[in-house]
């Protein structure tokens, strides 16, 4: 498929992962729409994006619409159905990648916020079916998955799309989980109903530039940055977790949405554990940083005991495989984070 022309649509495309591919589908030549209500964000992300594509912005999305070129970037509530129906009129190809998301601090300390995400979910694929667009692909997440499959530290078990519903029942990981999970079965249902094309990604602990310090990996690098003693890992440091480049899963993204129409979820991972407490030597390590005082805080949350994904059917039917490896992928996120010294939004510290 051909990205040329096809007018689309990011749904929280403001975001961390949003901002990502919103640059990959204007350079692969896409008519591109955000549309976020920047309550998880700011539009700092998208005005680095537009100025490296040589694209001057007009108007200011924080007060409802700009202009870049062909593409428009929207302040929108999509839980809203009217804001939803102006979003998607017109469009071909919806990327739904909006919700109410933080790191492991938010989604255990905001359970009535996450589930947010069920309205948006609901209102978003419906306008889209009722506007005639071609083609939704979901955002969905490893936190779909049984709660009992993770719970042992090092384990070896990489999660398999199947097992969402395990023995015939479901078990997501907290509110976040149950409000994406519910996500995949509108799509899959619409598919059904209406035959409305649609593709869902499972991302699996994404990280690189332009993330927030409300994820693990950030947070680490933001303590070592600054030079912080104690050097605080929240939890055992035990858990371990499948971290996966951005630019790997804004790749396996548009592959799936170029390749699966039945609505069916593709994991996106790298199939390799990193327990935390290895990941934040290496990042201690390429910061240069050797704080007297490394401190386990298991007051904090810490999530599962151990997650990572079978990435079989992603080669098998995307040819797709992860190209950038955890040291390689750290080594570029701290160049950024020095560079840009992002603002903090930092949550229980």
């Amino acid at each position: 498929m051909s990205w040329h022309g096809t007018r689309v649509v990011v749904a929280g495309g403001a975001g961390f992962i949003g901002g990502h591919l919103v640059d990959q589908l204007i350079q692969n030549g896409a008519v591109v729409t955000v549309a976020d209500n920047l309550s998880k964000s700011t539009d700092r992300h998208l005005q680095h994006v537009l100025k490296k594509q040589g694209v001057t912005v007009r108007g200011d999305m924080r007060t409802g619409e700009a202009w870049a070129g062909p593409h428009r970037l929207l302040r929108r509530d999509l839980a809203v159905p009217e804001h939803a129906a102006e979003v998607v009129r017109g469009q071909e190809v919806v990327f739904h990648l909006a919700a109410t998301i933080g790191g492991r601090g938010y989604i255990d300390t905001h359970p009535a916020d996450c589930c947010a995400s069920l309205a948006i979910n609901q209102t978003l694929v419906h306008q889209a079916h009722l506007a005639g667009v071609r083609h939704v692909h979901y955002a969905s997440t490893a936190c779909v998955y049984p709660v009992p499959l993770q719970a042992t530290y090092g384990s070896d078990y990489l999660l398999k799309e199947e097992d969402a519903f395990k023995d015939g029942w479901a078990n997501c990981d907290r509110e976040y989980g149950w409000a994406k999970f519910m996500g995949e079965i509108v799509l899959k249902a619409y598919h059904a109903q209406y035959g409305l094309e649609g593709s869902v990604c499972r991302y699996v602990t994404a990280y690189g530039p332009w993330e927030n310090d409300t994820h693990a990996i950030i947070a680490l690098i933001k303590k070592a940055v600054e030079r912080r003693d104690p050097y605080v890992i929240w939890g055992t440091g035990r858990q371990d977790r499948d971290f996966t480049y951005v630019d790997d899963i804004v790749d396996g993204s548009l592959r799936a949405a170029e390749t699966v129409k039945d609505a069916s979820a593709i994991n996106l991972g790298t199939a390799v554990r990193h327990p935390l407490r290895d990941v934040a030597r290496s990042i201690l390590e390429l910061t240069e940083w050797t704080p007297r005082d490394v401190r386990y805080d298991t007051t904090k949350p810490e999530g599962v005991a151990s997650r990572a994904l079978d990435i079989s059917r992603a080669r098998d039917l995307l040819d797709w495989s992860p190209r950038v490896p955890l040291l390689d992928g750290l080594r570029r996120t701290i160049e950024w984070y020095v560079s840009a010294r992002p603002d903090s939004r930092e949550t229980l510290e």
